[in-house]
């Protein structure tokens, strides 16, 4: 194994702001991000990608490799959060587990964003369909949830509100720009894209460090509280995504073999959403506890796939 790939993710800044932002929570510092810096600059993010991933795209012709990778994907979201559920239905309430398998089946695009800046260090490029993946395995997991906690609750549901969670699945604002963005960067042509590339390219790697700090203070302070449920949520929050990432590496070997794309393939497998299915669940099963399944991953899921998970997806891809 090529341990210099582990070391060169423990020391890359933007990890060592996150780890920055869990300890000044522990320290007790003030260190804050304004709430209303820290949405811009999310914003900023999704909207980086989502141009880039267009531009590529509109230099890419559409292949059957291309359409099998979309259709991976969506599997994935939907395949997922079935066997998730099961597994945390034995130790926790429906409403929970129905909400953590979602979350587990959908994915995080701050974890994407990530994995493309360590994409860009092993000089590697993003393609742009993978973008539209992304986007596209938002959905389907929120859906299977929903349907899940019908099926096995013995409570009768307010079918209006599963209607709109649905519908906020499709209609998220953290979807909707990248959509956009990716729509937007594919129409534009190289001279037109050119003029925005200081803003979408060389700031990129500033912002995501600062964003990932004030991930890092949010993670910290919801931590507190979290380890109050006892072991198990914790255990699922670290092996789960790595058994996901892994396991997706070695079969996107099937649809694809370009390393980037089952690289991030693996990524949106073992990333978990702590955007959309939140507010999803928050519309449709009030009674499913953010205090459990957003410290999961928040606080365990997303520092164990920056920090060990990404070299070993990498790793597995380039020797399967």
């Amino acid at each position: 194994m090529n341990y210099q790939l582990l070391i060169d993710n423990l020391t890359n800044p933007a990890l060592l702001f996150f780890v920055l932002g869990v300890c000044a929570v522990y320290l007790k510092s003030d260190l804050e991000i304004p709430a209303n810096s820290s949405k811009f600059i999310s914003l900023y993010l999704l909207f980086a990608i989502g141009f880039k991933g267009g531009q590529e795209l509109s230099h890419e012709n559409f292949t059957i490799e291309i359409g099998w990778s979309m259709l991976f994907g969506v599997s994935i979201s939907t395949i997922i959060p079935l066997y998730t559920f099961f597994i945390l239905k034995k130790r926790l309430n429906v409403f929970n587990a129905g909400a953590i398998a979602a979350a587990y089946g959908s994915v995080s695009a701050v974890t994407f964003v990530t994995a493309v800046s360590y994409l860009e260090s092993q000089q590697l490029s993003l393609h742009g369909h993978m973008v539209a993946i992304m986007a596209l395995m938002e959905s389907p997991s929120i859906i299977i949830g929903l349907l899940l906690i019908s099926i096995f609750s013995k409570e009768d549901t307010n079918k209006i509100n599963k209607r709109s969670a649905i519908r906020h699945s499709f209609t998220n604002g953290s979807v909707l720009l990248i959509l956009g963005s990716l729509f937007i960067g594919f129409l534009a042509n190289a001279k037109q894209a050119e003029g925005i590339k200081p803003f979408t390219n060389d700031l990129f790697k500033g912002f995501l460090a600062i964003f990932l700090l004030d991930i890092g203070i949010t993670s910290g302070r919801k931590l507190k509280a979290f380890f109050s449920f006892g072991w198990f949520p914790v255990v699922f929050a670290i092996f789960i995504p790595l058994f996901n990432g892994i396991l997706v590496a070695i079969l996107s070997g099937f649809v694809t073999q370009d390393i980037s794309n089952r690289f991030m393939l693996a990524i949106l497998a073992a990333s978990a959403s702590y955007i959309a299915v939140p507010a999803a669940m928050q519309i449709s099963v009030p009674k499913a506890n953010p205090g459990l399944f957003l410290p999961m991953a928040l606080a365990v899921t997303f520092p164990i796939n920056i920090t060990i998970g990404m070299p070993i997806y990498f790793l597995v891809v380039q020797n399967t």
